[in-house]
């Protein structure tokens, strides 16, 4: 039996849709009118008057002439609406809406005031350079930009707002200078946008009339458009009058119709081109990539990167999941990092060349702050910043030689991979021919250089993150910084980008900063942990020492790790929560500390343990994860904080867990391990 699909639409009130009804017939009845008006058999004789024909050349250059002025001013003015804070923004955006606003005669007459031959600069104008608006064509112009820029740069700042700055931000990080971005980057995104605004300011600029025949006049061959022949046709030939008419409303609905509703703004700007989307990846959420969750293997003390990480083939090459590295005749260009950071965050950073830092911290403890300190491109925070032997301090983003990948790769939409990978050299003056040959080795090099014509909409979220970070290598930066990299990708593409990234990461010459909510990156990944908390270092150390000894509880969950913090007091701590916990350790009594306990140190009972466990609480199942082929068990308590139990679905099955269920925790006091703070 085959089920109806069709959608039941939702009645329409009488008291809206008698009044949108009205509004309807209102607009549509005058182009009925202008139709049923029109006679077509002397449609060609109106059309083809010689004095007809002229306004319409007239109307033409006009309109044309307009635009030009249009996008040569309107669309600088659109930008620092957009992208630029300065005092009396709103004023100058009022400035612009007041044509849009005002009636054309008054438009004229404001325009008389201001150019014409006793305005305020029109005699200056005659005098110096001998122009006279008023009764000439040039007037006819400007009248027709001063009441058609308006939609130019309305729709145009629409656009630009819509465009995420994270892409002309990316470029700048490149080399590439303000300019470079605006037309190279910028322009291209906001094409739909810049078109939907020149075709309605050229439509308005054809249609002007009022400000027109009061400032330029109305003079056959020298201001009279085509509107003002309308008009005049008013006078002695209605019919050929209403023949006009329609070639205009005809010219007006040829442009709406192009347009298609664009100059809404509905076009996607800033996810990729519009009305497309990333190819996605196939496997699953990475697990180990959560929060509170990370494989044994790296819960051991030491977890580093080591030669078993980067195997070698026998010419000592580094192979990852099958990319491999080339041999290297030339010694590597190597940049170390000293940065001062004041403002928002303050902190110190020195690293040696081929160093890789990976940042970590709650949500709003200024790692993202940080980076972008270090691109020039926040007021928040400053940084002095030396890269070798430049200092970087004064100098713009696009002369830092620092380099950014945004965790969505920010790949420009339209440009293919190859060309996006070129984009950085090309902006620092290397040759096009040069610049492909380069980017083409760097694609290769990450596995990619089979898709070097595809663009980013056709790459998968693994693929689009590996043209990323080829990007950015192949711009030769000193400074590389990741924001979270790999965070959108699957568990399969996590791991295989995650390999060649640490691959290339160990020739790298310069230093790279990765920020991360990933324990594996975290560990596998990087030569130091740097730990933020409210801007400030809460501890900077080698991935074993973190992992050994979390400074802080967001650190110790992100490691999978339990962690309470609390006040030393006897035997252990009493803990800010509330609810007390007893370790084999002692510390200086009042001392501050936090105590760890790793997941698999606690035991879950349906029943009150007997035995030896110091640690004993009651309470209630909340949540059971998957965690590889274990289960993660979260257990709420009145009598502790929250407490993470990692046991085998063995263990699960014979106890009986459910969400819900009743239990008992233990944990041993030589089970936890006390760090003080």
């Amino acid at each position: 039996m085959t089920r109806s699909r069709t959608r039941t639409r939702p009645r329409t009130p009488v008291a809206l849709g008698v009044p949108a009804l009205l509004a309807i017939a209102l607009l549509l009845m005058p182009l009925i009118g202008i139709l049923a008006q029109t006679s077509w058999g002397e449609l060609g004789t109106d059309l083809t008057d010689p004095d007809t024909t002229e306004a319409l050349r007239l109307s033409l250059v006009v309109s044309f002439w307009a635009l030009g002025l249009s996008l040569l001013l309107g669309v600088p003015l659109a930008w620092l609406l957009a992208r630029v804070d300065f005092p009396g923004k709103v004023l100058v955006r009022s400035l612009v809406l007041l044509p849009m606003v005002l009636p054309p005669t008054v438009g004229g007459v404001a325009l008389l005031l201001g150019f014409g031959r006793r305005g305020l600069i029109g005699p200056w104008l005659e005098d110096t350079f001998g122009i006279t608006l008023p009764f000439h064509t040039s007037g006819a112009v400007v009248a027709a930009t001063f009441v058609a820029m308006p939609f130019l740069v309305i729709s145009l700042e629409g656009a630009l707002g819509g465009l995420r700055p994270r892409y002309e931000e990316t470029a700048a990080s490149l080399g590439a200078s303000p300019l470079r971005v605006f037309l190279t980057v910028t322009l291209p995104m906001v094409a739909p946008g810049l078109a939907a605004g020149a075709a309605l300011t050229w439509a308005r600029a054809l249609g002007e009339f009022g400000a027109t025949i009061t400032f330029a006049g109305n003079l056959p061959g020298t201001t009279q458009t085509l509107p003002l022949r309308v008009y005049l046709l008013l006078q002695g030939s209605p019919q050929a009058a209403t023949s006009v008419s329609l070639l205009l409303l005809v010219i007006a609905m040829a442009v709406l119709v192009a347009l298609r509703g664009r100059w809404t703004g509905s076009a996607s700007l800033g996810g990729g081109s519009p009305g497309t989307a990333p190819l996605p990846d196939t496997a699953e959420q990475d697990l180990s990539g959560q929060p509170g969750s990370i494989p044994a293997s790296l819960r051991a003390a030491g977890s580093v990167r080591t030669g078993a990480d980067n195997p070698r083939d026998g010419h000592g090459n580094t192979a990852a999941d099958g990319v491999n590295t080339p041999e290297s005749t030339e010694s590597t260009p190597s940049w170390g990092l000293h940065a001062e950071i004041s403002g928002f965050n303050v902190l110190t950073l020195d690293a040696e060349p081929g160093t890789t830092i990976a940042v970590v911290g709650e949500n709003g403890a200024g790692k993202t702050t940080l980076l972008r300190a270090l691109l020039g491109l926040t007021p928040r925070a400053h940084a002095e910043l030396r890269l070798g032997d430049l200092d970087a301090t004064a100098l713009p983003p696009h002369k830092r030689g620092v380099a950014w990948v945004p965790q969505d790769g920010a790949l420009f939409p339209h440009l293919t991979a190859l060309a996006n990978t070129a984009y950085g050299l090309r902006a620092q003056g290397v040759s096009r021919a040069e610049a492909r040959s380069d980017a083409q080795h760097w694609l290769d090099r990450l596995g990619v250089g089979h898709l070097a014509q595809r663009r980013p909409a056709q790459l998968s979220g693994g693929q689009a993150q590996r043209v990323a970070l080829a990007r950015a290598l192949a711009a030769r930066p000193r400074l590389l910084l990741l924001d979270e990299p790999l965070a959108a990708l699957d568990q399969t593409t996590r791991a295989h980008v995650r390999h060649t990234l640490r691959t290339h990461l160990d020739g790298f010459g310069g230093v790279c900063l990765i920020v991360t909510h990933d324990p594996v990156e975290a560990v596998s990944l990087a030569d130091r942990v740097l730990v933020l908390e409210a801007g400030r270092t809460l501890q900077d150390a080698p991935p074993s020492e973190v992992t050994r000894n979390p400074r802080s509880p967001w650190v110790a969950r992100m490691l999978g790790r339990n962690a309470w913090a609390g006040e030393a007091n006897g035997d252990g701590l009493a803990l800010s929560g509330g609810g007390r916990i007893v370790a084999a350790e002692q510390l200086p009594e009042g001392s501050r500390a936090l105590a760890i306990i790793a997941p698999e140190s606690v035991s879950v009972h349906r029943k009150r343990p007997d035995g030896s466990p110091r640690n004993v609480w009651s309470g209630t199942v909340r949540e059971i994860t998957a965690s590889g082929s274990r289960l993660r068990v979260l257990i709420g308590s009145a009598e502790a904080p929250d407490l993470i139990a990692e046991i085998t679905p063995e263990a699960a099955l014979e106890l009986g867990l459910v969400d819900g269920a009743a239990v008992w925790s233990s944990v041993k006091a030589t089970e936890v391990t006390l760090v003080s703070l």
